[in-house]
C-alpha cells in the first residue's frame, strides 16, 4: 500500500469536471488531514452535471473557482494527480524541481457526451464519480480508529 501523502493536487485540463470531483472526494475522505487542491491547465466554470452527480452523494462543489497551473499560491505537493494527457504534460513540467511524486490516472472527460437525454449525460458523470471514488478509496484508504 502506498503512502498516505500529507498534500495532494489534482489536475485535467480545464478543473471544470474531474479535477473537483477529485478534490471534492478525496476532501469527503479525509477531512482536513490531507491538504488537497485542484487546477486545470486552462480554467473553466464548474460543469453543473458534476455538480448534480457530487450531490447525489452529498458532496457540494458548487462553490468550486476554477484555476489554472499559474493560479497555484503554494506549489508544495508530496503528489500530483494528473486526470487527462494535457494535465500529465503540465504537471511533468512543474514537478522537475520539485521532490514530488506524479500518478497518472487517465480519466474520461465525460463533458465530451454529446446527447439530448440528461439522462444519458448523467450518467456517464456518474461513471466517472464512481470510478474516481473507487480509486481515491483504494489509493487513500482510511484510517481505523483502534477501540480503547
Amino acid at each position: 500500500m502506498a503512502e498516505i501523502p500529507s498534500a495532494v493536487l489534482f489536475c485535467c485540463t480545464m478543473n471544470s469536471v474531474r479535477s473537483p470531483m477529485a478534490e471534492g472526494i478525496l476532501k469527503f475522505l479525509h477531512g482536513n488531514r490531507i491538504y488537497v487542491d485542484s487546477v486545470g491547465v486552462r480554467k473553466g466554470e464548474i460543469n453543473g452535471y458534476a455538480i448534480a452527480v457530487m450531490d447525489e452523494i452529498g458532496i457540494d462543489i458548487s462553490k468550486h473557482k476554477s484555476k489554472s497551473f499559474d493560479d497555484l499560491e503554494d506549489s508544495y505537493f508530496d503528489l500530483v494527480i494528473p486526470l487527462s494527457p494535457e494535465a500529465q504534460h503540465k504537471a511533468v513540467e512543474m514537478t522537475r524541481v520539485m521532490a514530488c511524486d506524479v500518478e497518472f490516472w487517465n480519466t474520461f472527460d465525460p463533458s465530451l457526451i454529446e446527447s439530448e437525454n440528461r439522462e444519458t449525460v448523467l450518467n456517464a458523470f456518474r461513471t466517472i464519480r464512481d470510478q474516481l471514488m473507487k480509486k481515491l478509496e483504494q489509493r487513500f484508504p482510511r484510517v481505523k480508529v483502534a477501540d480503547t
